[in-house]
Formats: structure tokens, sequence, C-alpha cells
């Protein structure tokens, strides 16, 4: 019995040791295929127009509440992501390229050009610069990266952005 004690004890132990907390980001890097990586800051995203968004209910892939958002503003990611020149001077081929978010904790999600720069989508993905009264300097959730009109928003719910990714999709002929 004492055996089984201290093996659970130590078990439980690690388990908690393993969980690491994540630190609020305070940038994020757009980089890949494009003319030059840029570095985006705090303050950066304070010279962008910002909106009123909604309350939101944060829902995990079951459709089930897991929380939700108040009082919040944000900017238009698609604003943020026009800065970067994309590798590429055939405009047909825009339709190639795809973000991948990526959080600090490793979480990642996929967004297309197309979805993003050409389609109702791009004008309801925000980074989200204050919620639940709390400024983007404040939050716990660091840059936050949020698409309301998604059915289940958990999925594209992207805490602690760390870089944006730009890909291209190849083209087998």
């Amino acid at each position: 019995m004492k055996y089984l004690l201290l093996f659970l004890t130590v078990m439980i132990s690690l388990q908690v040791s393993a969980q690491k907390a994540v630190t609020p980001t305070q940038q994020f890097t757009i980089q890949g295929k494009v003319k030059q990586p840029i570095i985006i800051t705090l303050t950066d995203l304070e010279k962008y127009p910002t909106v009123n968004i909604p309350d939101v209910v944060i829902t995990n892939y079951l459709g089930e509440a897991r929380g939700k958002l108040t009082h919040l503003k944000g900017i238009l990611l698609k604003d943020v992501l026009q800065k970067a020149e994309l590798i590429e001077a055939n405009p047909k081929l825009f339709s190639t390229f795809y973000y991948v978010l990526t959080a600090a904790d490793g979480y990642s999600v996929v967004y297309s050009w197309n979805e993003l720069l050409n389609s109702p989508v791009g004008e309801h993905t925000f980074i989200i610069t204050a919620k639940n009264d709390e400024s983007l300097k404040t939050m716990n959730d660091g840059i936050l990266v949020l698409t309301p009109i998604d059915f289940v928003t958990g999925r594209r719910h992207v805490k602690w952005l760390k870089t944006i990714e730009v890909k291209q999709a190849t083209i087998d002929q």
C-alpha cells in the first residue's frame, strides 16, 4: 500500500510538472513565401483601425460551450497580412498560397489566401486587441486570433500567436 501511494504521488507530480505555462506573446513574425519577414509588435497593432466585435461563445469540436468572450475589439488580420508581399509575380497563383498561424504552445491553424483576402471570412477574422475589458497588453492570451463567424469557434481560436508562415501549395501538372 505504501509503495502504491508513493507511485501515485510520483506520477501525479510528473504530470503537473509536464504542463508548462505559456507566456503571453508580445509580437509575432510573418515569414515564409514573403519578400521579407516582418515582425509585428503590440505597438504596430495599435496603428490599425479597431472595430467592436459582438460577444463570442467559444465552442469545442463538439459544439459545446467552453467560454464566452465579451467586450471585444479587434483589427482585421487581412489588414496586417497585406503588409507582407508574397513572393509571386503572377496574381493568378495567389490562390495557391495559405497561412499557417502557430501559437507559442504549438497549436496551429490554417487559412487560405482566398479565404482571408477574397471572401467574407476575411472580414470576420480578427486579431483581438481587447476582451473582457482587458487591453492587449494585459491579456493572458497574448496576441489572439479569432474568427467569430465559424460554426465551431474554438477550432481557429489561436492564443499566444507566435508566427504566421506563408506557404504555397505545390501544383502538379
